[in-house]
């Protein structure tokens, strides 16, 4: 296993730089430890740069077994040495904790102590689709139909979707997704106010048990992230799809 090349180099670097959150680095700096680890190699003293491992580094990858990659591989283990030890600029040591609604806040260690970054001021933020999904719930708890309108994608709100619409539109929505217009009403612009009007109206029943179920699943549920396009099951069944429009996440349907 270990005499493939890019198994070897991937589990020497990467196992040193997934350490990069952990208390030692903290205390000594990234770029320290990173010098430190690239001289351990360079000099030969596989042990000690085997300590500079997180614990789940060297969880995956024995003493011996690391032993054996840096003397099968020499070549591959200097050139990984020589990039560590002259980084392009100092690293950014980040944490990410999740609440208990699913929410996950970034956390960024600079000038030696631990502050929060901007996401955990922005309610209504986009960067992510689980920061979207998020942001959308809250927005439809308060009612805030005006910011729900920046979830939608822009062939929704213009009525030119065709996207499937398990949630948009001005209409009921029949079991099983199937949009279905209301007599006496037109085609056209999705606005705040049609939301208002069927989602505490015909859709309020369905709208409503959606998002109870999404809400319960959020907190341990996958999301999965394909290019553009992401997914979140939830449910018996249901699925969130996301669309990234104009490099910000939006709901395609739920």
């Amino acid at each position: 296993m270990w005499r493939t090349v890019r198994v070897c180099a991937a589990v020497i670097a990467l196992g040193l730089l997934s350490a990069c959150g952990s208390s030692t680095y903290v205390q000594q700096g990234p770029s320290d430890t990173l010098r430190s680890y690239a001289r351990a190699l360079q000099e030969g003293r596989v042990d000690e740069a085997y300590r500079l491992l997180s614990d789940e580094a060297r969880r995956s990858m024995s003493l011996e077994a690391f032993k054996r990659a840096v003397r099968e591989n020499p070549e591959d283990v200097h050139e990984i040495a020589r990039a560590i030890a002259r980084p392009s600029a100092d690293p950014v040591v980040t944490a990410t904790v999740t609440v208990p609604n699913g929410e996950e806040l970034e956390l960024i260690f600079e000038g030696g102590k631990w502050r929060l970054d901007a996401a955990a001021v922005d309610l209504y933020g986009q960067s992510t689709p689980r920061q979207a999904l998020l942001g959308f719930l809250r927005a439809f708890e308060r009612k805030r139909y005006d910011v729900i309108l920046r979830y939608i994608p822009d062939a929704e709100k213009e009525g030119l979707g065709g996207l499937g619409g398990g949630a948009w539109g001005e209409g009921a929505v029949r079991e099983g997704g199937v949009p279905e217009a209301p007599p006496g009403r037109s085609e056209g612009e999705l606005t705040a106010e049609k939301i208002k009007d069927s989602w505490e109206g015909p859709q309020k029943e369905h709208i409503n048990r959606n998002v109870q179920a999404i809400k319960a699943a959020l907190p341990t549920a996958t999301i999965e992230e394909t290019g553009d396009s992401a997914s979140m099951a939830y449910g018996a069944g249901g699925t969130v799809a996301f669309l990234r429009e104009h490099g910000a996440w939006k709901i395609r349907e739920f």
